[in-house]
């Protein structure tokens, strides 16, 4: 295999977990550039894999963007999923390779493009029985409309397919668990409402706490990614590429009352809030606390991943969300200090 680059996102959560993971199943074979902002982040990927070309620039840089990208076999895009510019200039770049030889793009978007519905009625914390499938029900996803969050750069991507290019969208909805790149390694949604918990001294809930939305564990995401890269190298082997390559990436659903009490109790058990009492607040308190806090934890996002599992084979095996709770809370306590704190009022 030639050129794989650029890897965006390298240092974030998801590229630096997917990057973990390319990297331990293709030390060798492949030329791994990676794009960095600046050179205290391409130090951390250096660090960890000094075999990685590194590239400098962010989404910005349309012209890097495009000329590595003609280079490139394959690139996977882990980095802004709302970024036009930045996705415009590697399809550019990619729509230089000749037919035979054509380039693939992997692009993270995320589920929030399917709770467009509640955000739009401003109703948060009740349930949906509305479910989104990736196999049966792709043409519905594929036309989602155009207010929907990430739709703008999903129409690029999708529009993108071509004899020249072949493109993909991953998108997974909650993702959950340490990650394993030499960069971030924290996620969003329930670490934000761990320190929202912890900040607060008791359980942070949106509404009726009814909501419900898929969750993915990131090691398993990034198996996803791989496979796809592998599918790619094959050239494009049993995937789906174009206007139906679309794949979420679920391994269940969780509700979010339900989360938010065990994070409340996963605080309490530890001694870091007195109560694992958990309280409604209003939208604008939710969003004071976390930007768009409201939309994390109280709109409806249900998905199928049925492309995955049918055509790459995928079969996620890491522990549950609930299961991985107790060891966020301890994570995002030690960052916020909560730790200390608490080992200072023990010792009086």
């Amino acid at each position: 295999m030639a050129a794989f680059a650029p890897r965006t996102g390298a240092t974030g959560y998801i590229g630096g977990d997917a990057l973990h993971h390319l990297m331990e199943k293709f030390s060798k074979g492949y030329e791994v550039a990676a794009l960095v902002r600046s050179s205290d982040k391409g130090a951390q990927v250096a660090s960890q894999y000094p075999t990685i070309r590194l590239v400098y620039g962010d989404l910005d840089s349309a012209e890097i963007l495009e000329e590595e990208a003609k280079k490139a076999d394959i690139v996977l895009h882990c980095a802004n999923a709302d970024h036009a510019a930045g996705a415009e200039a590697l399809i550019r770049g990619l729509a230089a390779h000749a037919s035979e030889s054509p380039g693939f793009i992997i692009h993270t978007s995320g589920t929030m493009v399917i709770a467009f519905a509640d955000i739009e009625r401003q109703i948060f914390g009740e349930s949906s029985s509305k479910i989104y499938d990736d196999w049966d029900g792709v043409s519905e996803i594929t036309t989602l409309p155009d207010f929907a969050p990430h739709r703008n750069v999903d129409k690029l991507v999708l529009a993108a397919g071509s004899q020249n290019v072949k493109a993909a969208i991953v998108c997974p909805p909650t993702i959950y668990g340490l990650g394993r790149g030499p960069g971030n390694q924290r996620s969003h949604q329930i670490p934000e409402l761990s320190r929202c918990t912890l900040q607060k001294g008791h359980g942070i809930q949106v509404g009726a706490g009814k909501t419900r939305w898929n969750n993915v564990h990131v090691h398993d995401l990034s198996e996803v990614y791989v496979a796809l890269i592998e599918a790619a190298a094959a050239g494009g082997g049993k995937a789906t590429w174009g206007s139906e390559g679309y794949y979420f990436s679920e391994n269940g659903e969780h509700v979010w009352g339900e989360i938010a009490k065990a994070v409340a109790t996963a605080s309490q058990r530890r001694g870091f809030i007195p109560t694992d009492k958990v309280e409604i607040h209003s939208n604008e308190e939710i969003n004071e606390m976390s930007k768009a806090g409201t939309a994390l934890w109280g709109a409806n996002s249900r998905c199928r991943a049925m492309r995955a599992r049918r055509l790459l084979g995928w079969s996620p095996k890491s522990k549950s969300i609930e299961d991985d709770i107790a060891e966020t809370v301890a994570y995002e306590a030690d960052l916020r200090g909560f730790v200390k704190h608490h080992a200072e009022q023990v010792t009086g």
